[in-house]
């Protein structure tokens, strides 16, 4: 865990996170933060979302498209990831513990948690599909 001064930046980089559900990428967010800190280089926001993430503040996602997304929401959760238009979405389960028990019976060593990414198609890209029939 690295120290943290307190940074207006980095507080408006984690206020946006908590309140927006998209999985941003850091591009997404430094356009957001641009609007009240103009002068925001996106080098600040990386080193930002670094430190937010190696001090267990926020997720940092690896979904298979080349860049990464974040997450503001650090409770145990399952992801979607929509094939067709990218999107990533949580997917709201009451409890899903069960993974890492039966994970753990297939398993000599310990399993602490896990990170789980369902992939598919989003019911928006679903309609879609079914009006271009």
């Amino acid at each position: 865990m690295k120290k943290m001064n307190y940074s207006r930046q980095r507080e408006a980089i984690l206020e946006s996170l908590h309140n927006r559900y998209d999985h941003p990428t850091a591009e997404v967010l430094y356009n957001d933060i641009r609007k009240e800190f103009p002068n925001i280089s996106l080098g600040t926001v990386y080193r930002n979302l670094a430190l937010l993430s190696d001090n267990g503040m926020i997720l940092k996602l690896n979904c298979g498209d080349g860049v990464e997304h974040f997450d503001g929401n650090v409770e145990p959760h399952i992801h979607f990831i929509c094939k067709d238009c990218g999107d990533v979405l949580d997917i709201k389960m009451d409890n899903f513990d069960f993974i890492n028990t039966l994970a753990s019976s297939a398993f000599d060593g310990e399993i602490l948690g896990n990170f789980t990414y369902f992939y598919g198609f989003c019911k928006k890209c679903v309609d879609k599909r079914k009006n271009e029939c």
